[in-house]
């Protein structure tokens, strides 16, 4: 999808970054191991380790928590994307111009 923006300098097309913003890779990340972590808490853990931790299942919480600050992240994402200009202007300095 394609917008446009006015400038200074006319008008100038631009799109949103999508899967090529840093949040989403950041979200994924971060959900990957946040599922890992609640998958282990429900399934794999045992009552010597809950004994350990005085019968707090730590890798559930810990990954629930890691789910939700992913979903925040993918929202945040959505919510308020990064705008890429389709063909971003030159400057002297940009250019390499000393």
């Amino acid at each position: 999808m394609s917008n446009q923006f006015e400038t200074a300098s006319g008008s100038r097309s631009a799109h949103k970054a999508g899967a090529f913003d840093i949040r989403t890779f950041i979200a994924m990340l971060i959900g990957i191991y946040g599922v890992v972590l609640v998958i282990m808490g429900l399934f794999f853990t045992g009552d010597e380790e809950l004994a350990r931790s005085d019968d707090f299942n730590i890798n559930l919480w810990a990954g629930l928590g890691m789910v939700l600050v992913a979903a925040l992240f993918q929202a945040w994402a959505m919510w308020r994307p990064v705008i890429v200009l389709d063909d971003p202007e030159t400057t002297g300095r940009d250019a390499g111009a000393s």
